[in-house]
């Protein structure tokens, strides 16, 4: 049975100090340790994860396992916020396994049951497990962000036509193309004129014109340039690892599951209408530290970054942007791992720098990086 969620006058509300972190890494570290032992990436990203959220370290090797009733009764007092978050910790721990036992599957979802939370990606991580990659994909469209998508969201993303799926590509829509085209003319410095500097650089066709990427998606491509993150593949991971903790709606995580997915692990072969499988990403020195991090600011923002008119900003300065969402600076720890922004040494991939010189040339124009080189 699970543990009730506390009343309103029980609930405890305050960030855990030393000794609830101490508790929390108890039962996530057990739910997810294969009975070989934690693997090396488990160790560091939950390290990097535990730091960056609570500002406490833990020692995954000086663990003492606890079961998960007598866990989630230390927890009684949280509530189902606090819980949820907990098992997506889990799971984001579960889901770097490669391959996934069976015993974590079933431990993390028993640690789930006792703390009452019902987290669809338990779904997906268990059909992981079993390798129902067929089922996996199924559940993914079931249990994800964009499962009830509303084709009254197509207002936000300014396409002339209504999408009937959240990753659908509009390759013809003139008017869209011309509202992104438009962005080239804002002030130096507004968002709106650094997006455009950003496709312009990378070769990046906007939304609305053949080879574009889904409009959905491209609203991503705003946070890299307001949370100042690059565009390599690493880059790409934080962005979603905000993106998926800044949303309100626990299923919010299941963007960050499904980066995890493709560039870590591979279960997912393709998503997102335009990203493909590109294994061992995470795995990259000091990738644990950016993620950590990027989840922090995600947190602090706590806003569906995914869920914005971003063309009601584009004229404002970037700075300001931040400001009025709270989207935080990046700390210590992901800035001495070697996490750049879009105008950076490393925060261009060569195939990037090489449509974007392309693009140019195509247009007849001078190339310009904006500061963006290949590491």
């Amino acid at each position: 049975m699970p543990v009730p969620l506390p009343s309103e006058t029980e609930v405890k509300l305050t960030r855990p100090d030393a000794t609830e972190v101490a508790w929390l890494g108890r039962g996530i570290v057990t739910a997810v340790r294969p009975s070989t032992g934690h693997t090396q990436l488990q160790d560091l990203l939950l390290k990097a994860v535990f730091e960056s959220m609570t500002g406490f370290s833990i020692d995954p090797d000086a663990i003492e396992p606890i079961e998960a009733e007598e866990f989630a009764t230390g927890l009684a007092q949280r509530n189902l916020e606090f819980r949820t978050r907990i098992v997506q910790v889990m799971l984001l721990g579960e889901l770097i396994l490669m391959p996934l036992p069976d015993e974590v599957s079933e431990r993390v979802e028993r640690f789930a049951g006792a703390l009452g939370v019902d987290e669809g990606m338990i779904d997906v991580a268990r059909d992981f497990a079993k390798g129902s990659m067929g089922l996996a994909l199924v559940d993914f469209d079931r249990n994800g962000y964009t499962a009830n998508w509303d084709e009254a969201r197509c207002d936000m993303l300014h396409t002339t036509a209504h999408l009937e799926e959240a990753w659908q590509m509009a390759p013809s829509d003139p008017e869209l193309a011309a509202r992104w085209a438009a962005l080239e003319q804002y002030p130096p410095g507004s968002l709106g004129r650094r997006v455009s500097e950003f496709y312009r650089s990378r070769g990046f066709m906007y939304p609305g014109l053949p080879g574009s990427a889904p409009p959905y998606l491209a609203q991503h491509d705003w946070v890299h340039i307001l949370a100042d993150y690059g565009t390599t593949v690493e880059s790409e991971l934080e962005v979603f690892g905000l993106i998926g903790r800044a949303i309100p709606d626990f299923k919010g995580f299941s963007l960050l599951a499904m980066v995890v997915s493709l560039f870590e692990t591979g279960y997912l072969p393709s998503a997102a209408g335009l990203f493909q499988a590109d294994k061992g990403h995470l795995s990259r020195k000091g990738m644990p530290e950016r993620l950590g991090d990027a989840m922090r600011r995600g947190a602090l923002c706590g806003k569906d970054l995914m869920g914005i008119d971003w063309f009601s900003y584009a004229d404002a300065p970037v700075v300001e942007v931040r400001r009025m969402l709270n989207v935080v600076a990046k700390g210590p720890a992901a800035l001495v791992n070697g996490s750049v922004g879009p105008w950076e040494h490393g925060g261009i991939s060569p195939y990037q720098a090489n449509s974007g010189r392309k693009l140019a040339e195509s247009e007849g124009r001078v190339y310009e990086s904006y500061g963006a080189s290949v590491a």
